[in-house]
């Protein structure tokens, strides 16, 4: 049984698709890769800080649904 084949990853708000390691750019019309190492590279720290992003806003709504505990130094 082989492995199962990673989904391509869309970046949000973009015509950029990443297939198999390699970025695609995506029209109407089909679709091209991006032969370019530079643009390849910079379109991978996007997509890392996009991951990044999302993780923190995925902890920050975790800890805003957690109860907030008293302030022990708060007497009055």
């Amino acid at each position: 049984m082989s492995a199962p084949t990673p989904r391509p990853r869309r970046l949000p708000h973009s015509p950029v698709v990443l297939r198999g390691g390699q970025w695609w750019l995506v029209g109407r019309t089909g679709s091209v890769p991006a032969s370019d190492p530079a643009f390849s590279a910079v379109l991978d720290d996007f997509a890392q800080a996009m991951a990044a992003a999302d993780r923190a806003v995925a902890d920050l709504r975790i800890r805003q649904s957690e109860p907030s505990a008293p302030d022990p130094g708060d007497r009055r």
